[in-house]
């Protein structure tokens, strides 16, 4: 049995790429379904998240199943020149491994991707997407994960998308406090972002999102305001910052519809943080007057800076996942290499 991995994140990919490839939740069971029709491919996860799109899977003739994934990726986003890295065996549970412990990141150390992975694979397995070796390699990587946060320091500094997009924030503005905040999306990333803005000061954080019950209860943990998700244009006025989180398929946040929206703005500046992939935020806005927008690939510059942190402390990482890459593989060998 052979682990196979094919994939493209945020240092292969421009941010407009990878939305093109990104697999929403409401399409998820039926990707799965596509993928495991892919001949000699036995077993599928998807990883769909703001800095990459991976697809493992298990595989008794990897260079058919590889094939097939090649064709599967190619006729699902029209792209025939794919940017797309591919891995098999050691090299794919290597990979892995690195990812759910924060060394591939955007952020070296966030943890932020160990419980996307985590939500990914439940999300498969709960489909009936996964089979033995693809339950053992995915629950191998989180243990590995909680090793390398327990044993080394490469978590030390901002450790998520979401904790640089208030390091940029306050890069921006200074000191935060009295800043009004809107946030589009009542997420993960989005309550992390928005319990980091009050920890910073802020004087009023308003939650949007298409659940209003999940924004309302965001808002009432942190003392905030909620407003229906037709209706965030509205509640608009004094806003400072603008950050964008949801799970959209194409943007909510036009030119026109901005424009619309800051008649009553005045002149007072306002940045927009879109962590989101696909994109909340059309580019085009960035040519308004006094709106400045930062996306997924404008926070890397940021996240660079805290790489230099962390330096001393990859090696050990590195040290501690290779054996425990050994372990799995020695694990397959002595598996029966049977589909299940």
């Amino acid at each position: 049995m052979t682990i196979l991995c094919a994939g493209i994140n945020h240092r292969n990919a421009a941010v407009e790429v990878r939305e093109r490839f990104a697999v929403g939740t409401h399409e998820l069971e039926a990707t799965l379904e596509r993928m495991r029709l892919i001949d000699g491919l036995f077993g599928a996860v998807i990883v769909s998240t703001c800095n990459r799109v991976e697809f493992y899977a298990s595989s008794v003739c990897p260079l058919r199943a590889m094939e097939g994934l090649r064709h599967f990726l190619t006729e699902r986003t029209g792209c025939t020149d794919l940017p797309f890295y591919s891995h098999d065996s050691l090299p794919s549970v290597r990979h892995l491994f690195r990812v759910a412990s924060g060394l591939d990141s955007m952020v070296i150390g966030e943890t932020e991707i160990l419980g996307q992975l985590k939500q990914a694979y439940n999300a498969a397995a709960g489909h009936g997407a996964t089979n033995s070796y693809l339950n053992k390699l995915f629950q191998h990587a989180f243990r590995v994960a909680k090793q390398v946060r327990t044993e080394t320091r490469i978590t030390r500094g901002s450790t998520s998308v979401g904790s640089v997009a208030v390091e940029l924030a306050g890069k921006i503005f200074g000191d935060l406090g009295g800043r009004k905040v809107m946030v589009l999306g009542a997420g993960d990333t989005s309550e992390r972002v928005a319990r980091s803005l009050v920890s910073r000061g802020v004087r009023t954080v308003i939650v949007s999102n298409r659940t209003f019950d999940r924004a309302a209860a965001l808002a009432d943990s942190i003392g905030g305001l909620a407003v229906h998700f037709d209706h965030w244009h509205t509640a608009f006025d004094e806003v400072d910052i603008l950050i964008c989180s949801t799970a959209a398929p194409h943007p909510i946040v036009t030119r026109e519809k901005l424009e619309k929206i800051l008649q009553s703005h005045r002149e007072r500046p306002l940045f927009i943080i879109d962590l989101a992939v696909p994109r909340d935020v059309d580019p085009a806005v960035n040519a308004i007057d006094n709106v400045y927008l930062y996306d997924m690939d404008s926070l890397e510059q940021i996240a660079r800076q805290s790489i230099e942190v962390r330096e001393t402390e990859v090696i050990r990482c590195e040290q501690l996942i290779e054996r425990h890459v050994g372990e799995f593989l020695t694990w397959m060998r002595h598996h029966p290499s049977m589909p299940r």
